[in-house]
């Protein structure tokens, strides 16, 4: 099969687009990753350069071949239970002090497929009871926001799942469906998902106890960064919490938190 190159001129075209549209900044060792990801789009449309590409997917507003770019080019790595220590705190720190009412809201706003959200899910749904919680999750790519509303998964993708959590929460394939499980109905309906673009302005998404914000910020600049946290705190609620990838730091951008843990913030008192 036919090998497109991809020249610096058009991978610079392609990466100030994702910057532009998403805030994420691709190195040049990117460059590879690039050229893969769009040369299925350069055969769909039998074209001959990343240039021509370039180009009709700037002129078709219309056909959401922006959008097609956007999802191809963000990555989203993610599984059930990731980073065990966060899920740990939430059921020691957070959970056995929540006071029943009011509605536990968390906004998981890097969502992926949804494993974060539907393991945040199985943990309330275990610890809180009849008390009332709803789950938002997020993400740029409307793919895999696609993906997450069906919570249909390959068991090759469960391992993270406590053995109590898959027999309570998921539901085995059988026949046609053999190797997959699916989310109970029971926690797919407290979890709804919705394309978010962080960068933009959050629009009418009500303020949330806790926020997921793991593993995203790495991608950003430091004034990508700023604005994101800017715009999260503004959507906590008075001792809202806010965790963040073990990877990642908000070394002098935490204004308005305050650190708990390493990767745990909680909104400040003003």
């Amino acid at each position: 099969m036919f090998q497109f190159t991809i020249t610096d001129s058009e991978f610079n075209s392609f990466r100030t687009f994702i910057y532009d549209n998403a805030g994420i900044n691709l190195s040049d060792e990117k460059k590879t990753l690039v050229t893969s990801r769009l040369s299925k789009r350069l055969r769909h449309y039998s074209l001959d350069s990343f240039q021509q590409y370039f180009d009709l997917m700037m002129a078709s507003v219309q056909s959401g071949e922006r959008q097609v770019v956007i999802d191809l080019l963000t990555t989203n790595e993610t599984y059930f239970f990731r980073e065990p220590k966060h899920f740990s705190f939430l059921e020691r720190e957070i959970l056995p002090k929540w006071k029943g009412g009011k509605t536990l809201r968390v906004w998981s706003a890097a969502s992926s497929t949804g494993e974060e959200a539907y393991s945040i899910a199985m943990l309330l749904d275990d610890m809180l009871g009849n008390h009332p919680w709803e789950i938002f999750g997020s993400d740029i790519s409307s793919r895999v926001v696609k993906a997450a509303q069906k919570g249909h998964y390959q068991q090759t993708r469960i391992d993270g799942i406590p053995v109590a959590y898959l027999h309570k929460y998921c539901l085995k394939g059988v026949d046609e469906q053999e190797g997959t499980l699916l989310i109970d109905k029971k926690i797919r309906q407290k979890v709804s998902f919705s394309s978010v673009n962080l960068k933009n302005p959050l629009g009418n998404i009500g303020s949330f106890d806790i926020i997921f914000l793991r593993n995203v910020l790495i991608y950003f600049d430091m004034e990508t960064k700023i604005k994101i946290i800017r715009q999260l705190v503004d959507k906590m609620k008075p001792d809202g919490y806010l965790f963040i990838g073990h990877s990642e730091s908000l070394k002098g951008i935490h204004d308005g938190l305050e650190a708990i843990i390493p990767t745990v913030y909680k909104k400040a008192v003003s």
